[in-house]
């Protein structure tokens, strides 16, 4: 039976993610007419549209902080580390677009998981500069704030997403940059 019951509460919120991202006007009931359950399932599982939208909001932030850490960033080599890191977090950006546009929702679960990715990817930018992969000179916040940009901007792209091309695209313009060399 719990078994079951995850099974349909997962169902329910990819189902959520789909229809808000569509829509996020969504009633709970388009929610469980593309869940395939009864809005009735839906409501005895999350008390208001607002409790739902909180648990995919969690449940989000738990995939976030997964894919990071299925990259090792810690001992994986850097590069390696930072280029898994970006296709993962792409994966789940774009998977799941509405629930980690409200990544700052107030909710202290998700905050912590968002804590917690930034000091592991502080850590690897270290181990990045470290290595030489970044330059030692790099001021590595800044860094990290044009990375998250660039992750950002990535999830926009028009086109259907290609998360290992994206990853691609953001790690060299990272490391790389747009200019053709030479400097200032």
């Amino acid at each position: 039976r719990r078994a079951d019951a995850e099974r349909t509460v997962r169902t329910i919120l990819e189902a959520a993610e789909r229809v808000l991202s569509a829509d996020p006007a969504a009633s709970m009931e388009q929610i469980a007419a593309a869940a395939g359950v009864a809005r009735t399932t839906v409501h005895r599982r999350f008390a208001t549209r607002d409790a739902l939208i909180d648990e995919l909001t969690g449940w989000a932030a738990q995939r976030f902080g997964d894919a990071v850490d299925r990259a090792r960033p810690e001992t994986a080599p850097p590069l390696v580390a930072l280029y898994q890191v970006t296709a993962n977090v792409l994966e789940v950006k774009i998977g799941w677009g509405f629930a980690m546009d409200r990544a700052f929702s107030g909710d202290p679960q998700v905050a912590e998981v968002h804590t917690g990715v930034r000091e592991r990817c502080d850590r690897l930018f270290v181990r990045a500069r470290d290595a030489g992969v970044i330059r030692a000179d790099a001021d590595l916040d800044w860094a990290r704030r044009v990375y998250y940009a660039l992750i950002h901007e990535a999830t926009l792209r028009p086109e259907p997403a290609d998360t290992d091309a994206l990853a691609t695209l953001v790690v060299d313009t990272l490391l790389r940059g747009i200019g053709a060399g030479g400097g200032l």
